[in-house]
């Protein structure tokens, strides 16, 4: 028999990205404000403070991590979580529960289950945010950290996330590299990013670039110069630089390397 379907009242929605290597996501449930007014102590209000809440509406709001992170500064392993809130005036405490099948039934929760607990501040707009609405904002520019960040009605609040993976990446390398000379740039890279040991990415750079099928690889040339401009090797990094500008040129040039390449030249030759 057919049925009719019509549009939830509150809808699901999910948001995920990537921190580091760790993939993040949120999915929850998404009430509207409808010209209610939310957050409060008082009959008036749809949710009162000091109320624990399953933070959305229906079985409530899950975070997944898929390797261990830190959550408001407390270290959790890789897993799902149940986040659970109590409004308050100006903040919100915001708890972690490990077990996401109690839903909204808070009379379940147990002690040992309880991973985070924190205060977080609240932000108050005089702008509505209609649909609850969470995101995974603010990823810093070395990718170890972001913020869980909630908007509905007038109100707002971030949670920190923050990552390691320089851990995995070394395990990786530590791999990678014994078996299998295609991963050594990949390597040298991570070195020069984060200044690890520049004469170990020295050399992996070097025999990467000494196998004849990889001499055309103008960014990794590029690369090989800035490992050396950072180890002090002006003449050499120089010379490098000047092989991937001109590698860079042909064909239809890569207008963003001709660049790179030219600003390196030039502050090295200017030193």
């Amino acid at each position: 028999m057919a049925q009719i379907t019509t549009p939830a009242g509150s809808p699901s929605g999910s948001v995920s990205s990537t921190v580091g290597l760790t993939e993040v996501s949120i999915d929850y449930y998404r009430p509207k404000v409808k010209g209610r007014q939310i957050f409060g102590l008082g009959d008036q209000y749809l949710l009162q403070n000091g109320i624990m809440w399953r933070t959305g509406a229906n079985s409530g709001t899950r975070l997944t991590v898929s390797t261990p992170a830190k959550i408001g500064g407390v270290e959790v392993p890789a897993g799902t979580y149940l986040i659970i809130t109590t409004p308050g005036e100006d903040q919100f405490e915001f708890m972690l529960y490990s077990d996401a099948s109690i839903g909204s039934d808070f009379s379940k929760i147990v002690e040992e289950k309880i991973k985070v607990v924190l205060k977080t501040n609240v932000i108050k707009s005089t702008e509505i945010t209609e649909t609850l609405t969470f995101q995974i904002s603010d990823i810093s520019a070395d990718n170890t950290s972001a913020n869980i960040h909630f908007q509905w009605s007038n109100i707002s609040w971030k949670v920190p996330i923050e990552v390691n993976f320089d851990k995995l990446v070394m395990e990786q390398i530590a791999i990678n590299t014994q078996v299998n000379p295609a991963n050594y740039m990949a390597a040298a890279n991570y070195y020069l990013e984060t200044g690890k040991d520049l004469n170990q990415a020295l050399e992996w750079a070097k025999s990467y670039l000494s196998i004849e099928a990889n001499q055309n690889q103008y960014w990794n040339y590029h690369s090989l110069a800035k490992i050396q401009a950072a180890l002090g090797m002006k003449k050499d990094a120089i010379t490098n630089a000047e092989i991937s500008l001109e590698a860079a040129k042909k064909g239809f040039g890569d207008a963003a390397y001709i660049k790179r390449n030219e600003n390196l030249i030039e502050e090295l030759k200017g030193k």
